[in-house]
C-alpha cells in the first residue's frame, strides 16, 4: 500500500483548533495536493493542553460539534484520507478514567507516582485494561472514515507496580504491560485491517521490529528540524528500511531549535522518508506553495525508488563536516537518485563531490533531472546547462564520482535523478 503524503496538523495548531480550523486545513491540504490530512492531539475530552483529558477517549464537542465525521467527511469530499493521533497506554491524573479507574495506574502503594510530561501509565498488563481501550478506540474508528492511527507513546514506564499482582510477581510488570500492548494492536488490527497504524513514543523512542510487526512505520523523531534529521534519519537507517521512517517538512524556523532552513532543503530531507508535513498552511506564500506542490510531485514519481530501492550512505562522519549525501537506487540498476546537503557553507569550497554507489559499472547513466536549491554568487558562472543530459558510466561515478560547483547560501541542497540508458 502506498503511504499518502499527509499534512499533519500539530506543529501548525497545537491544542489551539475548531472544526472551521481544521476544515481550513483540509481545504488549504487539498490544495497542496496533499493525500491525506492527520488530525493530532486536543479532539478528545478536556483535552486543552498537555495537563488534562488524556485517557477520556470522547470527542470535545465544544471543538468539534460535528464530532470527528464532520472532519472526516469534509476531507474526504476533498479526495484526502483522514488520520487520526491518539495515546492509549497513558493518563493524566486530571481525567475521568483516572478518577473512575486509579488502580489501573501503575503507582506503588502509599506512594506520590512519579509524573512525567503531566502523565501516568495505564497498568496494560490488566485485561480490563485492554478490554476498555479496545473498545474505546473500536468506537472512534466506527464512527468516521479513517485510514490511519497516529500511536503515540510520550513518556518512559516508571512506578512499576500492578495493583493486580502480589508483591512477590511484581517482576512481570514490564513484560505483562508490552504483552498487553501487542495484545490490543493484534486485536485492533485484525478488526480493523485497512486501517494504517503509525507509531511513536515521544519520536522514536520505541522503533523496534515487535512494534514494527503492527505499525508498519514509525515517527522517526519529535525532532523535526533537517540538519539534525541528517544524523537521526541516518543513524535509523543502520537498522531499519527507509519505507518505515516516518519523516515530515515543518515550519522554519524550527520550532524546536530556531534553525531556519529553506523549504526546499527541509523537503530533500524529509523524502527520504515516509514523506509529509506538519505546518500551518495559512501561514505559506504563494510561491512556497507552488514549491510544495512540486515536492509532491517529485516524491511520487520517484516513490518506488526512495522507499524500495536500496539505500546507500555516502558520507562519513569527515566529509559531513561539510556536506551529506546519499541515494537510492533501483533493484535493476536502472535508476537512482542522488541527495546532497550542504551543512557548512565555507568562503572559497573545496568541490564537493560524491562517489556513487550500487550501480551497475558497465552501464551508461544519463542525469535525467538536476534540482540545486542555492544560491549562485554573482561572480560566479551559471551552471553548465548541458550538465543535466550528460551520460557517464556506472564505472565512472562510483569511482571517480560525480562533482557539484560549490553551493552557498543557506543550508543549500540538490537531488540528481540518473537514468540507465546503455
Amino acid at each position: 500500500m502506498k503511504r499518502p503524503v499527509l499534512l499533519n496538523n500539530w506543529e501548525g495548531t497545537y491544542f489551539d483548533f475548531d472544526e472551521a480550523k481544521l476544515l481550513e486545513i483540509e481545504d488549504a491540504a487539498a490544495s497542496l495536493n496533499c493525500e491525506m490530512f492527520v488530525l493530532d492531539d486536543g479532539w478528545f475530552g478536556a483535552r486543552n493542553s498537555d495537563r488534562a483529558g488524556l485517557g477520556d477517549w470522547k470527542v470535545n464537542r465544544n471543538k468539534l460539534p460535528g464530532g470527528l465525521k464532520a472532519v472526516a467527511d469534509h476531507a474526504r469530499e476533498l479526495g484526502l484520507k483522514f488520520g487520526l493521533w491518539i495515546e492509549p497506554e497513558m493518563i493524566n491524573e486530571d481525567s475521568d478514567l483516572c478518577r473512575e479507574h486509579p488502580e489501573w495506574v501503575l503507582k506503588e502503594p502509599g506512594r506520590k507516582p512519579v509524573v512525567s510530561r503531566s502523565q501516568l501509565v495505564l497498568d496494560m498488563g490488566r485485561r480490563e485494561v485492554v478490554d476498555h481501550l479496545f473498545g474505546c478506540i473500536s468506537d472512534i474508528l466506527d464512527s468516521a472514515d479513517i485510514s490511519y492511527i497516529k500511536w503515540d507513546f510520550n513518556r518512559a514506564v516508571s512506578n512499576p507496580y500492578s495493583n493486580a499482582l502480589p508483591a512477590d510477581r511484581q517482576g512481570e510488570v514490564y513484560h505483562r504491560f508490552i504483552l498487553g500492548t501487542y495484545m490490543l494492536l493484534e486485536r485492533l488490527t485484525k478488526a480493523y485491517p485497512d486501517v494504517m497504524i503509525e507509531g511513536c513514543a515521544g519520536g522514536g523512542g520505541r522503533f523496534d521490529a515487535g512494534m514494527l510487526f503492527y505499525t508498519p512505520q514509525i515517527w522517526c523523531s519529535d525532532n523535526s528540524e533537517p540538519v539534525n534529521r541528517l544524523k537521526i534519519q541516518k543513524g535509523t537507517s543502520y537498522g531499519y528500511p527507509v519505507c518505515t521512517m516516518g519523516a515530515h517538512v515543518s515550519a522554519s524556523p524550527n520550532h524546536q531549535n530556531g534553525r531556519e532552513v529553506p523549504l526546499e532543503t527541509r523537503g530533500v530531507v524529509a523524502m527520504s522518508g515516509t514523506f509529509g508535513y506538519e505546518l500551518d498552511p495559512s501561514k505559506l506564500s504563494e510561491e512556497e506553495k507552488d514549491v510544495i506542490r512540486r515536492q509532491i510531485a517529485d516524491f511520487n514519481r520517484y516513490y518506488e525508488l526512495i522507499q524500495r530501492g536500496r539505500y546507500y550512505r555516502l558520507t562519513d562522519s569527515y566529509d559531513e563536516e561539510y556536506f551529506n549525501a546519499w541515494m537510492f537506487v533501483s533493484d535493476d540498476g536502472k535508476e537512482a537518485l542522488l541527495n546532497l546537503v550542504v551543512t557548512d557553507v565555507r568562503g572559497n569550497p573545496e568541490i564537493p563531490y560524491v562517489r556513487l554507489k550500487g550501480l551497475d559499472p558497465d552501464a551508461v547513466y544519463e542525469v535525467k533531472d538536476s534540482a540545486i536549491y542555492a544560491n549562485v554568487p554573482e561572480w560566479m558562472p551559471e551552471e553548465d546547462e548541458e550538465k543535466s543530459s550528460q551520460a557517464y558510466s556506472g564505472r565512472a561515478l562510483m569511482n571517480g564520482g560525480y562533482t557539484f560547483a560549490p553551493l552557498f547560501g543557506v543550508y543549500p541542497s540538490a537531488q540528481i535523478h540518473f537514468v540507465r540508458i546503455g
